[in-house]
């Protein structure tokens, strides 16, 4: 049975996604004038940059200088990304960012390694110091993420016991912290959902730990990234990581060329043709992607960058 939400949040993670992956070289300015656009689109969280090796993800050398140089909008909450505490240390030091940290795992320790050159006992380690980082800066504990959910490129199929104990493996760091974790997030980081096993696997997730909201990190790297994301909500998912135009994609997933996160304006527009809430005005989001094709200089996989809104149909016909 359906339970469809009546609003959906969505987390815009197209800079950080798009210009983690892009070959470039892409200006500082040209990354703020994308983040600034969607700033005025009605999306209420951006995750602006990545705190990250700049040897390892070139892309983001500049993140401290996009970071200073983004044109804050009052009511919009931008973050960053960061996985170890030099980067948090970057991040602390950045004018004007929301910094709620997370504690990260992945099901697949061959990922893990290729992707933070950590095996699962490392990974255990680095959390807890995360962890006591976080709480000794007073930085609020609210989250955890399991990547690699769905499926792996390295390893193939991932059980649901996997996700589960995963996910049971970081609920246990932060209760031995006293940390109360409010959302559960999953993430297909290589395109390996299909409706199906979204349903299985949130499914499964909701019945263990009814509590904590569960939040989708989905890749489009299959083309079923609205399917997912819609198989989701049937199940009351509301809370959603996109990436606009479907910028982005991981760069240690071991698949060039594959596709980001779901589509932002693909996603707000199925919102919007079923009467659910996101709070986001789609045809400046659209005028946002197509500002984001322009800055990469290549399609993006995005379809209303070239078919645009139904309002819009709508409107001209009724000329």
């Amino acid at each position: 049975m359906s339970d469809l939400p009546s609003r959906v949040t969505i987390k815009e993670e197209g800079p950080r996604e798009g210009f983690q992956i892009e070959p470039g070289p892409i200006s500082t300015t040209r990354k703020i004038e994308l983040i600034d656009a969607l700033s005025g689109t009605g999306l209420k969280s951006i995750q602006i940059a990545s705190f990250v090796n700049p040897k390892r993800v070139p892309g983001w050398a500049d993140a401290d200088a996009v970071v200073a140089g983004v044109r804050r909008r009052p009511g919009v909450a931008y973050s960053a990304l960061w996985l170890n505490e030099k980067g948090l240390q970057r991040a602390m030091a950045a004018p004007d960012l929301e910094l709620r940290g997370s504690l990260s795992t992945t099901t697949s320790e061959t990922f893990m390694a290729h992707n933070t050159n950590r095996n699962f006992e490392e990974n255990r380690r680095v959390q807890r110091n995360q962890l006591a980082l976080y709480q000794h800066h007073g930085i609020p504990v609210e989250r955890i993420g399991v990547m690699t959910a769905f499926g792996c490129n390295f390893e193939g199929d991932i059980s649901t016991q996997q996700v589960l104990d995963a996910t049971q493996d970081m609920l246990d760091i932060a209760e031995e912290a006293g940390e109360t974790i409010s959302i559960v997030s999953l993430a297909d980081t290589m395109g390996w959902a299909t409706p199906k096993s979204i349903k299985r696997v949130v499914g499964a997730v909701r019945e263990r730990w009814p509590e904590p909201r569960i939040a989708l990190h989905i890749h489009d790297t299959r083309g079923l990234g609205i399917a997912n994301a819609y198989a989701g909500m049937e199940l009351g998912v509301d809370l959603f990581d996109s990436s606009v135009g479907g910028l982005g994609g991981c760069p240690f997933a071991r698949l060039k060329g594959a596709a980001g996160n779901v589509c932002t304006e693909d996603l707000v527009f199925l919102c919007e043709e079923m009467g659910i809430e996101t709070g986001v005005d789609l045809d400046s989001l659209i005028e946002a992607a197509q500002l984001a094709e322009d800055i990469v200089g290549h399609p993006l996989p995005g379809s209303l960058i070239r078919g645009g809104s139904l309002t819009k149909a709508r409107a001209a016909i009724l000329q």
